[in-house]
């Protein structure tokens, strides 16, 4: 069994029943129910509720442990009561009864919690990106990009386009010497240096039949918020 788990956190499924399992991941929240521990343990796959009862040697720890410290477990795999079960929920039909527990990186008070995705300050979000980004509608939003990415990049390639990074093909010396100089508008008499991403453009569009790229879209939006990808097509056949 590997060091750390045998499964991720959005994997068992009731066919996994009475398999014993080791999962690591952070502590997303803890829930004390008559004397029951209850831990639901994320990872980036998704959620598996961790029990410990009162009787195992691991309860103070469990019960110590603040939200966000990474920890790995390991124990049984049983059936969730019917009215226990979560639909909602991936891996809603199980939990494990966790015999080994191990805090793998202990958390401090956080500045911004993850759980619940509470409104706060642009500039504690900001501050805190590595927390704010763990949470679910920003990390559900970041897989969203990238399989939209990798879809768009498997259709191009699929219909014979070449994706090529343009600011390569130019890319700056040390010097400035290879970029454009230009004139600024909001500073007269100092300039700015402009990479010549159309030039390669054209020196590509001259020696490839289907090139795409992607760039930031409208300047008053943040390079990351919006993206368009360009295509150009030499001697396309109407």
């Amino acid at each position: 069994m590997h060091d750390y788990r045998s499964h991720n956190c959005g994997q068992l499924r009731a066919e996994n029943i009475d398999e014993t399992v080791r999962l690591s991941g952070w502590v997303h929240r803890k829930r004390d129910h008559g004397g029951l521990l209850f831990i639901d343990l994320r990872d980036h796959f998704g959620l598996t509720q961790l029990v410990i009862e009162p009787s195992s040697p691991h309860f103070a720890l469990a019960e110590a442990v603040r939200a966000e410290s990474v920890i790995c477990a390991e124990g049984k795999v049983v059936a969730r009561d019917d009215d226990a079960k979560n639909p909602n929920l991936d891996t809603g039909e199980v939990e494990i009864y966790v015999a080994e527990m191990e805090v793998l990186s202990e958390a401090g008070d956080l500045p911004l919690p993850v759980f619940g995705e509470p409104d706060y300050p642009e500039d504690v979000r900001l501050r805190y990106r590595f927390l704010d980004l763990r949470r679910e509608t920003l990390h559900n939003n970041i897989i969203l990009r990238s399989d939209i990415i990798a879809w768009l990049r498997r259709r191009m390639t699929d219909d014979g386009f070449r994706e090529y990074q343009t600011p390569i093909l130019t890319a700056s010396s040390p010097e400035g010497a290879r970029d454009f100089l230009v004139p600024s508008r909001m500073h007269p008499g100092q300039f700015y240096a402009r990479r010549r991403v159309s030039v390669g453009r054209t020196c590509l569009a001259r020696c490839v039949c289907r090139i795409w790229w992607r760039q930031a879209g409208n300047r008053n939006l943040p390079a990351y918020s919006l993206c368009r990808s360009d295509a150009e097509i030499w001697l396309r056949q109407a």
